[in-house]
């Protein structure tokens, strides 16, 4: 058996062989048998195997037709097989979701990148045109809609549009939606195709670039860019200029695009500078440097200009930009500044000058008046206008020498800005304190709390920590409460690296919220105390200082005052 067509034959032929022989047998059997008998067999048998192979030959060709149909068959299912394959590759690797909308119904499918894309189940997504809709951010919906629709009616075959779809979570993406209408015989819209692109990372870019192109734009800052490569030692060719950039120089960017930075160069430009921006552009490095500039009208400005390259992914460079800056303004004030500096510095040496000579030529005339002073005393005067005229004079001339003694105080502690610093007992500094206020103390019976254990030794100068002490401590007794007794509290401890001295009493404060900028101000006064002359804090917060530490202050009126020093120890 070579095919199925000859074993049909084959099977025809002995079924009907088998067939006409029980025929012929039933014959003879019920009717008597004639002589033709075996000729009518004959014949019915040659009838057969004609019959059969008419049959086969019939066979035959349906099978050569059969089997055209098939390959044609099973070639157009490869086709579409492949299309397929191909449609979900290209599904894939676009990440589409495509949907199939039969307009007429209103029935519409999605394949799987409803699902990848967007988050939705199969089960989840609807069937109809609604459901689509439905998922368009609210404030798409109505353009987005008369959009498409108003497509479909003018039966125009290719429809896009971008809108916000919603995710299964929630959230939106940015989508672009593309269509290709189908239409029947008479012209009907009855079918439509498209595709959805997630493009909300494209958006967020173009969100950003437009962002930065504001920036760009809107800034006072003269920015171009440039090509990547430059020739013959000159600055790359120009191909952006931002309008800032033309305020500053006076080019527009059309006179400008396409030309070098070079053009800016005068007379006055600093070639070290430039120099040092062209090696900077060879060696691919970003680049600050400050020179003079030249406008369109070939006036001088300063400007600060940064070069800065620009790399592509495979980290070759495709640009530089520039950032320019007009800092004549600055350079004057800079120039202004070093002037006042050096005025300020010679005023200072002048001043310094002035108070050596001052104090030094007022002492000798100073000490011959207290000296005669003190003379006259011994005299008796019977004039009593006189007397008080002396009185008065003797008054005068202490207070003067007070003064020249201070400012003498002020210049030598201004003028030791390293003085020489030692390992000093905290306690023993304040067992001289006390000596020294020991009238003070036995008057007033102050309760004094101190607390050094903390910090036994303090690197500084021993005169100045009792000079500091002292004025503190002298002005907590002036300056008590006539209300209550005086309570001071001296504590000492170490944080880090830092030694810190608080001073706390319970005197009768200074307000500090009229006062706070003059606390430590020369010759500023806060009470009316005949003693007070307006230098004790002052000389405090210069030797402070002067050690390297700080002093800030807290007070409240009728309540105390509290000191914080503060040392590297």
């Amino acid at each position: 058996m070579k095919s199925k067509t000859l074993q049909i034959t084959l099977i025809y032929i002995i079924i009907s062989l088998f067939m006409t022989i029980i025929c012929h047998k039933l014959l003879t059997i019920y009717f008597s048998p004639t002589e033709n008998y075996n000729l009518f067999l004959a014949k019915d048998i040659f009838f057969i195997l004609a019959t059969g192979l008419v049959f086969k030959y019939i066979l035959s060709k349906n099978e050569v037709k059969n089997k055209s149909v098939f390959e044609k068959l099973k070639q157009t299912n490869e086709e579409i097989k492949e299309s397929n394959e191909k449609y979900d590759i290209v599904a894939k690797a676009t990440s589409d979701t495509i949907w199939d909308w039969k307009i007429q119904e209103d029935s519409i499918s999605w394949n799987r990148g409803i699902e990848g894309i967007f988050g939705y189940n199969q089960e989840d997504v609807g069937k109809t045109s609604k459901w689509w809709f439905d998922k368009i951010h609210p404030e798409d919906s109505i353009r987005m809609s008369i959009k498409l629709y108003s497509f479909i009616e003018q039966k125009t075959e290719k429809w896009q549009d971008q809108y916000r779809f919603r995710c299964a979570d929630g959230t939106y993406k940015y989508v672009l939606d593309r269509g290709f209408l189908l239409k029947d015989e008479k012209g009907r819209a009855i079918r439509m195709i498209g595709a959805i692109q997630d493009i909300t990372k494209q958006k967020e870019e173009e969100q950003r670039l437009k962002l930065l192109e504001t920036v760009i734009t809107q800034s006072k800052d003269s920015i171009l860019i440039t090509e990547a490569n430059s020739v013959a030692r000159r600055i790359p060719k120009i191909v952006y200029v931002n309008p800032a950039f033309s305020q500053m120089s006076g080019y527009q960017s059309n006179e400008i695009i396409g030309k070098s930075p070079n053009i800016f160069k005068g007379p006055k430009s600093d070639s070290e500078e430039l120099k040092k921006l062209l090696r900077a552009i060879k060696n691919e490095e970003e680049c600050l440097i400050e020179t003079i500039s030249y406008t369109k009208q070939k006036e001088e400005f300063w400007v600060r200009f940064s070069m800065i390259p620009i790399f592509n992914n495979e980290g070759v460079i495709s640009h530089w930009i520039s950032i320019q800056r007009d800092i004549t303004d600055e350079k004057k004030l800079e120039t202004e500044k070093e002037h006042l500096i050096r005025e300020l510095t010679q005023n200072n040496k002048d001043l310094k000058q002035f108070s050596y000579i001052t104090s030094h030529n007022l002492r000798a005339p100073l000490s011959n008046l207290i000296g005669l002073l003190n003379l006259i005393e011994d005299i008796p005067v019977e004039n009593t206008e006189l007397e008080e005229i002396i009185a008065g004079f003797t008054k005068s001339t202490h207070l003067l020498n007070e003064t020249i003694n201070d400012l003498v105080k002020v210049i030598i502690i201004k003028d030791n800005p390293s003085m020489q610093k030692e390992e000093v007992s905290l306690q023993e500094v304040f067992e001289n304190v006390f000596s020294q206020l020991s009238f003070q103390i036995e008057l007033h019976k102050p309760i004094i709390k101190l607390k050094f254990d903390r910090v036994p030794l303090l690197n500084t100068n021993k005169a100045y920590i009792e000079s500091i002490l002292l004025n503190l401590l002298t002005n907590s007794i002036k300056y008590k409460s006539e209300n209550r007794k005086l309570k001071i509290s001296i504590m000492a401890e170490q944080i880090d690296h830092k030694a810190i001295l608080t001073f706390k009493d319970n005197g009768i404060g200074i307000d500090l919220e009229r006062n706070r900028d003059k606390v430590f101000g020369l010759y500023q006064r806060f009470h009316n105390y005949p003693d007070s002359k307006g230098l004790g804090l002052y000389l405090v917060k210069s030797q402070v200082e002067t050690m390297g530490g700080t002093i800030s202050i807290e007070s409240e009126v009728n309540k105390g005052t509290t000191f914080t020093i503060t040392f590297k120890n």
